[in-house]
């Protein structure tokens, strides 16, 4: 894995986060139609005891002539996630990221750290909203006989390097629809839910780390 998938591959797990957990963030001074609507999602998403996710990821800049797309599925219970992306896997057991590459058969194991702004957990992550964004009620899109209602999401500080975030939300299931993020290059970051399953009968080893299936893999414990 090269630096540029590396890096993609942490502000997406960051991304994702939105797309799970909205509890803790406080909408006191935004939009009434959108707090409720987040307010929702919030409730319906805290009903299950897990998540499955399968999305498209593309990342494009007109600009600069680029598009990279690809596709990707994540597991969720709790804290607890599996990310499976570009090849590669990102591995949270609850304490420890585990991030599995077997293209160059190596390991990067981290304790969680809650001051870090990368972020483990989903809901540590959505800490960084609470005070860094406005909400507001956007357009509404009729797509294939789905009602999806969009929320803005625009950044407190003028330097930030995000422009805004359109968060799409099927207005019958509660559901997150996508996700588009406009950055202040010029680069807009779009991930697209293609499958969304709950309750499923996921095993516990799904999010544990078994070094003995690793044999023969350099192992770089980063604490």
């Amino acid at each position: 894995m090269n630096k540029q998938e590396y890096t993609i591959m942490k502000k997406l797990t960051f991304i994702l986060s939105f797309f799970v957990v909205f509890s803790s963030v406080s909408f006191a001074q935004n939009s009434e139609k959108a707090k409720t609507l987040l307010d929702d999602v919030s409730k319906k998403v805290k009903s299950y005891d897990n998540i499955e996710i399968e999305f498209s990821y593309v990342l494009e800049n007109t600009t600069e002539n680029i598009k990279q797309e690809t596709r990707g599925d994540v597991a969720l219970k709790e804290e607890k996630y599996r990310l499976n992306l570009m090849g590669t896997t990102r591995l949270f057991d609850g304490k420890k990221l585990y991030t599995i590459i077997p293209e160059d058969e190596e390991i990067n194991i981290s304790t969680y750290n809650p001051e870090d702004n990368n972020g483990i957990t989903p809901s540590e992550m959505l800490t960084f909203y609470e005070d860094g964004y406005t909400y507001k009620w956007d357009i509404k899109q009729n797509v294939k006989g789905r009602k999806i209602q969009y929320v803005k999401l625009t950044p407190i500080d003028s330097n930030a390097e995000v422009k805004e975030i359109l968060l799409g939300i099927d207005v019958q299931t509660k559901h997150i629809y996508n996700l588009i993020q406009k950055q202040d290059n010029g680069t807009q970051v779009t991930i697209k839910v293609n499958s969304f399953k709950t309750n499923q009968p996921l095993s516990e080893n799904l999010f544990k780390f078994n070094e003995d299936k690793y044999q023969g893999y350099y192992i770089n414990r980063l604490d």
